[in-house]
This record gives structure tokens, sequence and C-alpha cells, in this order.
């Protein structure tokens, strides 16, 4: 078993732009050194709204396992509402990462043995000039600040790229929002 790809699983609805969020986050990754960078993005007919969850593996090696993700070092939830809905700590590792999209303060979730990070991605959104939809941009900020894997920097600079035409300003000042507005804590 390898011990050097860090295996993070996206959890989202249809239409939130969790694929799109781990695409940006997998060409920082690359930009930033990591070798291998693998993206399972998975699609399927699941209409706008419904939950939907994709894959993304970053090491400093170069990765050959395309397998599935099945026990992620680190879990990302667009939604908090999912929690009522996935489970989506499913095979999480011991001391895993929950990366979360919540309106609560962080030590109001509670996942046993688990670190926790909460940002308000929604509101976060809103001062940043966009809608309250819009929280892909948002939550890499909060994955930047809590996973320390990739710099803000790199991660805002490939938000602008991917959303060149679709307000870059806006969607990197709500990262960087986030990144600023990331509470951690669990465990």
């Amino acid at each position: 078993m390898r011990t050097d790809i860090i295996e993070i699983r996206w959890h989202g609805r249809g239409g939130q732009g969790a694929i799109t969020a781990a695409k940006i986050v997998a060409n920082g990754a690359f930009k930033s050194g990591y070798k291998g960078v693998v993206m399972t993005p998975t699609f399927g007919t699941e209409r706008r709204g419904a939950a939907i969850f994709t894959s993304l593996k970053i090491s400093k090696n170069k990765i050959y396992d395309l397998s599935p993700i099945t026990k992620p070092d680190m879990v990302i939830v667009l939604d908090h509402t999912l929690l009522e809905e996935v489970d989506v700590t499913a095979g999480l590792k011991e001391n895993g990462l929950i990366i979360l999209n919540g309106p609560k303060p962080v030590n109001e979730y509670s996942f046993k043995g688990k670190k926790v990070a909460v940002s308000d991605i929604a509101s976060h959104a809103t001062s940043a000039g966009l809608p309250p939809s819009i929280v892909n941009s948002g939550i890499i900020g909060a994955f930047a600040k809590a996973s320390g894997l990739v710099d803000i920097d790199l991660l805002t600079q490939a938000i602008e790229t991917e959303f060149a035409s679709k307000r870059p300003q806006q969607n990197a000042k709500a990262a960087r929002i986030a990144y600023d507005n990331t509470a951690m804590g669990g465990l």
C-alpha cells in the first residue's frame, strides 16, 4: 500500500461545480510540483441538485493507480445539507480531514476522530460579489487553508484561468475570503 498518495473525495450537488473545483486544485497541485495528479470525475445521469462526488489523487511521485478512492485522506463537502443525505465520511481514514461549507461554527460539527475545517462559503461568495450558490471557488480557499498542500496564490491563479470569462476576480476573491475565514477543529 502506497502512503505517498493523498486521496481527496469531493461531495457536492449536481451544478455546484465540485468537478470543476477538483480540476482547479489538480492544476494548482501539478504547477506546485506534484508530479502525480489524477482526477477521476464521476458522471452519470444525475440531475441538477442531486448528490454527486468526484475523486482527486495527488503525489510527489507519478501515480499509476487509477482505481476509485475508497479510503480518502480528506473529504471536501460543498453543501452541508449533504450531511443529512450521504455518509460523506465513509472510508475516511482515522485522523482524516473534513473540509465543509457550513454556516455553523466548527465546534458545532462533530466527526469523531476526524479533523474538521469549516467556512461559510455561501456568505463569502456574496462578499466577493458572486451569488451565494457559487461555492466551488470558495471551497478551494478553504482547502488551501485546511490542507496546506497547495499555496493559495497558485490556486487563485488557477481559478482566474478557469473562470477567465466568468468573473475571474470575484471567484479568486471568494477563495481568498474563505482562506482567511476557515476555522479548524475536531478530533
